[in-house]
């Protein structure tokens, strides 16, 4: 039966592996399920450091704010 999920090979060094390992025994998963549940951790990591900038270049000295109720009319 064919998974629906993609899949996707990796090459990890021995350190990574072996922590990877060690995480899975600890959660008691399959390796491969703690590593993609590692990998949606970063991805959210990466859009909100996205957003910070995003955010940083529209927080200005001459920002024009608007209320929430305008916001989301």
């Amino acid at each position: 039966m064919p998974t629906i999920k993609t899949r996707i090979n990796i090459s990890l060094s021995d350190n990574i592996k072996e922590k990877l390992a060690r995480l899975a025994r600890r959660d008691r998963i399959p390796q491969a399920t703690k590593a993609a549940r590692l990998l949606e951790i970063a991805l959210e990591i990466e859009e909100e450091q996205v957003w910070d900038v995003i955010a940083g270049e529209r927080d200005t000295k001459n920002a024009r704010y608007l209320s929430h109720k305008k916001a989301w009319d």
